[in-house]
């Protein structure tokens, strides 16, 4: 059994209510439940902050803890040095993922400063994007 740790950045606490036609209608603990039903066998543990110096720190923390993270760092994504910096300090494998698709989005979105140290980068699928990037990371610990 592997353990895989999924990490929300801000405003993904208001999934459901923010912009659902960009990032859909059922919640943030709607789409963790879809994930531990697709891999029952599994521990997904789950955390969300609007805070950067959280998600660095439970970075941190997944060190030998986890098999792997799955990191949406929402709008952190285009502009947070200090997160790209935890990322690339761990040795777990992170995938990033993003629920829309950034590159059909504004210009500054286009650019992401963590997936160049990320094991890999999943965008514009919805909640499915969660669901590979799990897979991905448990098929890598094979």
């Amino acid at each position: 059994m592997a353990d895989i740790l999924v990490l929300n950045g801000p405003n993904l606490a208001l999934l459901g209510r923010r912009e659902p036609a960009i990032y859909g209608k059922g919640d943030l603990e709607h789409l963790m439940a879809g994930l531990r039903a697709e891999f029952p066998e599994h521990r997904i543990d789950h955390r969300q902050s609007e805070l950067e110096g959280d998600l660095v720190r439970w970075l941190h923390e997944a060190e030998g803890a986890y098999a792997g993270v799955v990191l949406n760092a929402g709008g952190y994504s285009h502009t947070s040095v200090a997160l790209r910096d935890a990322v690339a300090a761990v040795t777990v494998p992170v995938v990033e993922v993003h629920l829309s698709n950034l590159l059909a989005r504004e210009p500054f979105r286009h650019v992401s400063l963590l997936g160049g140290v990320c094991v890999g980068s999943i965008m514009g699928l919805g909640a499915e994007s969660y669901r590979l990037a799990v897979d991905h990371l448990l098929r890598r610990g094979r």
